[in-house]
C-alpha cells in the first residue's frame, strides 16, 4: 500500500504545481493590473516633471521695500529697462542684463561697450518700452508715464539725492539681488579714495583745494559736493578741501552757474574741468590763462559727457583721472 500511495501523492502535487503556475503566468487580469500600475506611475511622473519644468521657467518673485511700498520683483533680473540714466552704471557694474536706456545714458563713453546693443528708449515711449518685454524697469521718481510703465513690468524709482551716491549703489544692489557685490565694491573703493586723498595732502598739503568746473552747451557752472562731476569723490571721499566762495554759493543748491570773468574768485589750487569742447574759447581770455591753477598746469580735464553720473563705472574713472592728475607731476 506504500508503494502505491507515495507516486500517486507524487503526481497529485506535480499536478498542483502546474496549475499554480500556470494561473501565476497566464491570467489576463494580473497581467492588466501590473501594466495599469506601470503607466499609472509613468502618467504621474510625466504630471510632475512638467510642472517641475514649468516652475523652473517661471521667474522667481521677491517683495522689494522701495521707496513707495512693497513691490514684487524679480529675483533675478534679465531684461532691465532704465528710465533713468543716473542709475545705468550702477546695474551694468553689478552684470545685471540691460535691454533699454535713455539717451544721456549713451552719450557717456564709458558705457559703450556693454550698450552697444541696446536700445535708445524714452519716457515718452511707452509702446518702445512694451516691445522690449522688461521684466524690471527702473526710472527716476519724476519720470513721466510711471502708471503705464507699471503695467507693463515691476517699475521702481528712485528719487535722486534721497540716499547718498553710495548707499544708492547698495539699495539697487538690493533690487537686482547683488546686495553683497554691490557693498564689497563700496567698501573697497573708500579704502582706495582715502588712501588717494591722504597721498594729493601728503604731496601738495593738507590744505590743498579744488574746485570743480562744468563747460557744457556754452554754460559754465561750480559745483558742491555732491552733484556728480568727480564731486562725490574729491570732497567726500578723498577729503580734499573746496575754495569759501565754492562753498557759499555751490553747497545748498549743489551747483552755481557763472561767467568766466568772475571764476578766478572760485578757483582753487587745483581745477577740475569737464567740457563738452563745443566752444573753448573761454581758454584763450586772460581771465582764464592768469588763473594761478591754470597758469601752474594743474589743471584736470575730461569729456563732460563721461563725468555726469556718480555710479561705480564712472567713479572708478574718475578716481584714477584724479590720482593720475594730483600725482602724476
Amino acid at each position: 500500500m506504500r508503494k502505491v500511495f507515495m507516486p500517486l501523492f507524487i503526481v497529485f502535487m506535480l499536478i498542483i504545481a502546474a496549475c499554480g503556475s500556470n494561473n501565476t503566468t497566464n491570467n489576463p487580469s494580473s497581467n492588466t493590473s501590473i501594466s495599469n500600475a506601470t503607466t499609472s506611475n509613468s502618467n504621474n511622473n510625466s504630471a510632475n516633471n512638467s510642472e517641475q519644468e514649468a516652475a523652473s521657467t517661471e521667474p522667481q518673485m521677491v517683495t522689494y521695500q522701495s521707496e513707495n511700498g512693497p513691490i514684487e520683483v524679480p529675483a533675478n533680473p534679465q531684461r532691465v529697462v532704465m528710465l533713468s540714466s543716473g542709475y545705468v552704471g550702477n546695474v551694468l557694474a553689478l552684470g545685471v542684463p540691460v535691454v533699454g536706456v535713455d539717451s544721456w545714458a549713451v552719450g557717456s563713453s564709458l558705457f559703450t561697450n556693454q550698450l552697444k546693443d541696446v536700445a535708445i528708449i524714452s519716457e515718452d515711449d511707452v509702446e518702445g518700452v512694451l516691445n522690449l518685454e522688461p521684466d524690471l524697469i527702473i526710472a527716476s521718481s519724476t519720470t513721466a508715464n510711471l502708471e503705464k510703465f507699471k503695467e507693463i513690468a515691476p517699475t521702481i524709482t528712485y528719487t535722486y539725492n534721497a540716499l547718498d551716491y553710495l548707499s544708492q549703489h547698495v539699495e539697487i544692489g538690493k533690487l537686482v539681488g547683488k546686495e553683497a557685490e554691490a557693498q564689497g565694491w563700496v567698501d573697497d573703493f573708500k579704502a582706495r579714495a582715502k588712501q588717494a586723498g591722504q597721498d594729493v595732502k601728503a604731496k601738495h598739503g593738507n590744505d590743498v583745494t579744488v574746485t570743480v568746473i562744468e563747460h557744457y552747451a556754452k554754460q559754465m557752472a561750480v559745483f558742491g559736493n555732491n552733484w556728480g562731476r568727480g564731486t562725490e569723490v574729491l570732497y567726500q571721499e578723498m577729503g580734499l578741501g573746496m575754495t569759501e566762495k565754492v562753498a557759499e554759493m555751490a553747497l545748498a543748491d549743489g551747483y552755481y552757474a557763472l561767467s568766466v570773468e568772475v571764476l578766478p574768485q572760485y578757483a582753487g589750487d587745483f581745477i577740475v574741468l569737464s567740457n563738452d569742447g563745443s566752444d573753448n574759447s573761454f581758454k584763450e581770455t586772460d581771465t582764464f590763462k592768469n588763473i594761478p591753477a591754470v597758469s601752474s598746469g594743474h589743471v584736470i580735464e575730461a569729456n563732460a559727457a563721461d563725468f555726469f553720473f556718480n555710479d561705480p563705472i564712472t567713479l572708478e574713472f574718475q578716481l584714477q583721472l584724479f590720482i593720475d592728475g594730483f600725482l602724476g607731476n
